[in-house]
């Protein structure tokens, strides 16, 4: 076929024309989604054969709508939810408790560094809105950084994000059964909380509970929109009656509480110096706020995605900041710090554990039941959101392109899902056997501090490599205003990644692999070599990266 045909569709032929590549049935004849990857082709709407624009006054390339079989089925509710459902969770119920045990001596000063660690976590959302609003596909940060700096860059900043939220995802199902335990024990049920205490039991939960949302997924987003909105709001209610109870009590009535259980003792603790002890909390902190890049990852399937993705981001990141401050400031008004630290050196502590001898057997049940489905909340968005970087990695040539492979019938990209789901696996058995599973919670923040700070940079990049999509942003568009953001952002960021690295790598472990950030190293230099291996293969085939990544993908 010379470079100037015209494709037609047939039923024959069933031919896909995008405005990135051409694939026909007798050259991949099993169906649509097993594409050749884009720069391949040399029919580009408005592109040289090289794949760079004929007019650098056009309008940035697209494609016919559904080309990649992703359906935009997501309003800006289903948006905001799974943002908001990816945040708050283990965030809010578990780490800023457990904190107390991974940094020593942090004290009444949680709040504080919760105040320090939304600064930039603000900022990092202000970026993500501004270049979703410019470029809605899915993929989101891969497709920011490698459109506005380079393609490895995105790749870089994306399978960084990809791991650290598999982690995550891990964490989030280990730690769903001990809240599971908390209802049973409020409920009096102490056969069933005895048994939900069993290692291998709480293990089978989790695996359980991560392959169940594995499975919702792969009916499509319709499917997980409906599972996240009715259960966000279950969250908000029972969240709410924690807020009211924390602070309808007092330390006081705590304190004599202790003392009639016999557990005064535990009411000691020493705090640290603030600067010895804030930063490397705010730094901790910073994961609770990660979950609104969820939203960027369902560029592709989210309807007016240009108003609606930046208007989604800025929805959760004010609402889920403002519930994590008052639930948090709620909890520490009545229970005092030091029982917590001394608490969380032989146990799980959770916010509603912690509370529920204040309240009724009932208000108790409803408190530890809102806190399991926060957790559970956490899991369909945070897998809708990984599975696809995985897709758009393949879109583009830089990963396997089975990984394409879409549902005929929901529309889930299906390998991406079974992918992501089984690297979340080997993060269940991982932190079961380690007993830790806060070394997830590390590898989280340094990833996502890592993608955040090159999110930022893709601001300031992407007037220079890309202007067609530079102009397409819609969110500050002032650019002093956006480069003002993402420079304190990227300064900020790399604040908290410089201590929280240092923390890391300063801290005695017993074995190497204890250290979150060597194991994160390890994984990125692992995942490089997966690039590099399919960007020479995809140039020995005739592709170019670079002029794939000048254009969107396909919508």
């Amino acid at each position: 076929m010379r470079q100037n045909d015209v494709v037609v569709k047939t039923q024959a032929s069933k031919s896909i024309l995008g405005s990135h590549w051409v694939a026909t049935a007798s050259e991949h004849p099993r169906r649509r989604n097993d594409q050749i990857p884009r720069g391949l082709s040399t029919n580009r709407v408005g592109a040289h054969p090289t794949g760079m624009p004929t007019d650098p006054s056009a309008p940035p390339a697209t494609s016919t709508p559904s080309a990649t079989g992703l359906r935009r089925e997501l309003g800006l509710l289903g948006l905001a939810a799974t943002g908001i459902c990816s945040m708050v969770g283990a965030g809010i119920n578990i780490v800023p408790f457990a904190l107390q045990r991974s940094v020593p001596g942090i004290g009444d000063w949680v709040l504080v560094a919760y105040g320090i660690a939304a600064v930039p976590a603000v900022l990092a959302a202000l970026c993500y809105a501004m270049l979703g609003s410019a470029m809605p596909r899915a993929g989101g940060s891969y497709i920011y950084a490698s459109r506005a700096i380079g393609p490895y860059t995105g790749y870089v900043a994306s399978f960084s994000q990809w791991f650290g939220l598999c982690m995550a995802i891990a964490v989030v199902s280990y730690v769903i059964p001990p809240f599971l335990r908390d209802i049973a024990v409020a409920a009096n049920w102490t056969g069933v909380a005895s048994t939900l205490d069993q290692g291998s039991v709480r293990l089978a939960l989790a695996l359980g509970l991560l392959w169940t949302f594995v499975a919702v997924n792969l009916r499509g987003v319709k499917a997980v929109a409906r599972t996240l909105v009715p259960l966000m709001v279950l969250m908000f209610v029972c969240g709410g009656l924690v807020i009211f109870t924390g602070f309808a009590h007092n330390a006081a009535e705590y304190r004599a509480l202790l003392e009639a259980r016999g557990e005064a003792a535990m009411l000691v603790g020493t705090r640290g110096a603030f600067w010895d002890v804030v930063p490397p909390a705010a730094a901790i902190l910073f994961s609770s706020f990660i979950g609104f890049d969820a939203i960027a990852q369902a560029g592709g399937e989210a309807k007016s995605p240009s108003r609606a993705l930046p208007l989604a981001t800025g929805l959760a990141i004010v609402i889920v900041g403002s519930f994590y401050l008052l639930f948090t400031a709620a909890v520490y008004n009545t229970v005092p710090w030091e029982y917590v630290a001394s608490a969380s050196l032989v146990r799980d502590v959770t916010a509603p554990g912690l509370l529920a001898p204040l309240a009724s057997p009932t208000v108790a049940v409803i408190m530890v039941s809102g806190a399991a489905i926060a957790l559970i909340n956490d899991l369909p968005g945070m897998l809708l959101g990984v599975s696809r970087l995985c897709f758009a990695w393949a879109e583009d040539g830089v990963f396997p392109k089975s990984l394409l492979a879409v549902s005929p019938r929901s529309g889930a990209p299906t390998v991406t899902l079974y992918l992501s789901a089984g690297l979340s696996t080997l993060g269940i058995l991982a932190g079961h056997f380690a007993g830790d599973f806060f070394v997830g919670v590390d590898i989280l923040v340094t990833a996502m501090l890592v993608n955040f700070i090159i999110m930022a940079c893709s601001v300031l990049r992407l007037p220079s490599r890309n202007p067609q999509l530079a102009r397409e942003m819609r969110v500050l568009r002032a650019r002093p205003a956006q480069v003002a953001v993402a420079t304190t952002a990227i300064v900020l960021l790399s604040t908290l990644l410089v201590v929280h690295t240092w923390r890391d790598l300063s801290s005695p472990v017993a074995a190497w692999y204890l250290h979150p950030t060597l194991v994160w190293l390890l994984v990125m230099v692992l995942g490089s070599l997966v690039y590099w291996r399919e960007a020479r293969l995809l140039k020995a085939r005739g592709g170019n990266l670079h002029a794939i990544t000048s254009v969107l993908p396909p919508e």
